[in-house]
């Protein structure tokens, strides 16, 4: 059966059991900083702080950054941050990068600056450790028509080309997360991953980033076959434990079912709480909980 054919049927069969699926793969939880972007912005906790709070109040192994959370990226703010990694055992997975620019802009200059950018969180990446950076797949104006569609692609292809080959000497991977307008049409998403096609070049598939009407199942089965990381968006937990607004047996059958989680060293699912009804504490706890049986 073709990778394809596994997560066609995945898609379309009730979710496994944890120990059923358990025997096919085993993953680690990391957890996003952006679950917790409230205590940082309103002072409760700092970027630095994070390490800490990640093992001590959650005992999660595997932290994944977000560059618009950082006070300073200076060197001897890196240094500080690598120290506390080390203080508390946790392992950097990658690097959130929003804010430096469209890679889809229809001017060539403005869009391979943007690429270029990026190359420092490539390698402060590099320097704490982390996998990988995540980037964003956005124009200074979306595409609409088919023929928009595939010039936007386009430009992306050659912007993306450029930061990726540059990652490939620091050994770190870059993903594209559906994190809206045109990324989170998962068919657009892969037409990109083709067209750009290098082994360090892949989705990061976001459970929730998908528009009202679309199969949420179906279209992180289409990203998973690209995916160098898993973002576990949530929203609330019942009393049962499960969440409440996605099948999330179901989508870890799904996830399980691409290869994802072997080898072990891409096996990390990172925790986002974005919910309301419970704090930020709360919703990392309950998803904790949640993928602690299908925890390595």
């Amino acid at each position: 059966m073709t990778r394809r054919q596994m997560l066609d049927l995945a898609s379309s069969l009730p979710a496994m059991s944890p120990s059923m699926l358990a025997q096919s793969a085993k993953f680690r939880i990391s957890l996003a900083e952006w679950s917790l972007h409230k205590s940082i912005r309103s002072r409760m906790m700092t970027n630095l702080d994070f390490p800490q709070v990640a093992r001590e109040q959650f005992g999660i192994r595997g932290i994944e950054f977000v560059n618009t959370l950082w006070e300073a990226p200076t060197q001897y703010y890196l240094g500080r941050l690598k120290a506390q990694m080390k203080k508390f055992d946790v392992t950097g997975v990658l690097i959130m990068c929003d804010g430096e620019g469209s890679m889809g802009h229809t001017d060539q200059k403005e869009r391979l600056k943007s690429a270029d950018l990026h190359r420092k969180w490539v390698d402060y990446a590099a320097e704490l450790g982390c996998r990988a950076i995540r980037m964003n797949m956005y124009a200074e104006k979306e595409a609409k028509t088919p023929a928009e569609i595939d010039e936007f692609l386009k430009r992306c292809q050659e912007s993306f080309t450029r930061i990726t080959q540059y990652a490939a000497s620091n050994g770190i991977d870059i993903c594209i997360e559906n994190h809206g307008g045109l990324s989170s049409n998962p068919d657009i998403l892969v037409r990109l991953m083709k067209m750009v096609n290098l082994p360090n070049f892949g989705t990061l598939p976001d459970f929730g980033n998908f528009p009202k009407g679309v199969d949420k199942h179906q279209a992180v089965a289409k990203l998973m076959p690209y995916a160098k990381g898993v973002s576990f968006k949530c929203f609330d937990f019942g009393p049962d434990g499960k969440e409440t607004t996605i099948d999330m047996d179901k989508m870890m059958q799904i996830v399980a079912a691409s290869g994802y989680g072997q080898p072990e060293t891409s096996n990390w699912v990172g925790i986002e709480y974005e919910g309301e009804r419970m704090t930020e504490f709360m919703g990392i706890q309950g998803a904790k909980r949640f993928l602690d049986r299908y925890a390595a």
